[in-house]
């Protein structure tokens, strides 16, 4: 399990990432090509990355394992810039942090000669390995990036929209069930039993294209707080009609209430648009929430609702 701990100076600082970040996304994705569960959504592209850019898979890949610990040097702050800078920021990366990450890593795999060089500063190894990011970003994430930018800006947008509307609070609460806000700390499952303390520099989200399953925090403790998630994304090209599938399951008008919520609402909101009375978005929303389908805040006076993931996916028709 891992314990964000907030302050109410962190709340003011939380926010959510600009957009992908390229050095996020190409770790992430290297991990993914490690991976040996099927899943719809990656098999294809896993096929047609394993055929690109032999040479730098093969040197990244024992940077990036499929499991466990990575140096938090690749992915460096700098990357949210753009690729260029990022890669500029990872080969200035000090001596001694080369060293001490390095050695972190050799502890639980077997590196190359090359790589154990790297942990000692070598020049040499450090231009190959940013030759071997821009190649793996070329020919495996620039062909997929107009998806991985389409699905990071859409989970973006609803979570910066709460945010706005009704708060950080109100925007950590979206992130049910895969991360669980019980002010003043934010848990989520986690590899390792770990306890994070933001003290007032507030917490990077940033969501990603390649994450699968848990989120991914720096180790590093005193580099700026980050927690990588799961982009979540609904489908707003192709709705669902609540007289569709879903009517038989919830019935057709709290199909159309849970359709509604395509976009947070509050209770008032909810019964205009989906044509019933107040009580009835109330009652409606109610049982979408038990059934954890949907989450409500409170705002002073007013209640907001907004779908959880698995709302989400429940109208996305994703397992």
């Amino acid at each position: 399990m891992l314990r964000m701990h907030f302050s109410a100076g962190d709340l003011a600082r939380t926010r959510i990432a600009d957009g992908p970040d390229p050095l996020w996304e190409t770790v992430l994705s290297m991990q993914q090509l490690h991976e040996r569960r099927p899943e719809p959504l990656l098999d294809a592209w896993r096929r047609r990355a394993c055929r690109a850019s032999r040479q730098a898979q093969r040197m990244l890949a024992p940077l990036m394992p499929g499991r466990g610990y990575f140096p938090d040097f690749l992915t460096p702050a700098a990357a949210a810039g753009g690729l260029d800078e990022g890669i500029e920021a990872v080969l200035r990366t000090p001596r001694r942090r080369l060293h001490t990450e390095m050695g972190l890593l050799a502890e639980g795999n077997s590196l190359p000669t090359w790589a154990r060089s790297l942990g000692d500063g070598d020049t040499g190894a450090l231009r190959h390995l940013g030759t071997a990011l821009k190649q793996y970003h070329a020919s495996v994430l620039t062909p997929r990036w107009p998806d991985i930018a389409a699905r990071v800006d859409r989970d973006r947008m609803t979570r910066t929209r709460t945010q706005c509307q009704v708060g950080t609070e109100a925007m950590l609460h979206t992130f049910a069930p895969m991360l669980h806000w019980r002010s003043p700390v934010l848990c989520a499952d986690y590899p390792v039993d770990r306890d994070v303390y933001l003290q007032g520099r507030g917490l990077l989200l940033v969501p990603s294209y390649f994450c699968r399953r848990t989120p991914v925090a720096l180790l590093n403790e005193t580099l700026h707080p980050v927690l990588v998630y799961p982009a979540r994304v609904v489908r707003r090209t192709v709705p669902v009609a609540p007289c569709g599938r879903l009517a038989p399951l919830l019935g057709h008008t709290r199909a159309a209430v849970l359709q509604t919520l395509l976009e947070p609402r509050t209770t008032s909101e909810l019964a205009e648009f989906a044509g019933v009375s107040l009580s009835s978005a109330s009652e409606h929303a109610a049982v979408l929430r038990r059934a954890g389908l949907v989450n409500s805040t409170r705002d002073r006076h007013r209640v907001r609702h907004t779908l959880t993931p698995l709302g989400i996916d429940l109208l996305d028709g994703q397992p």
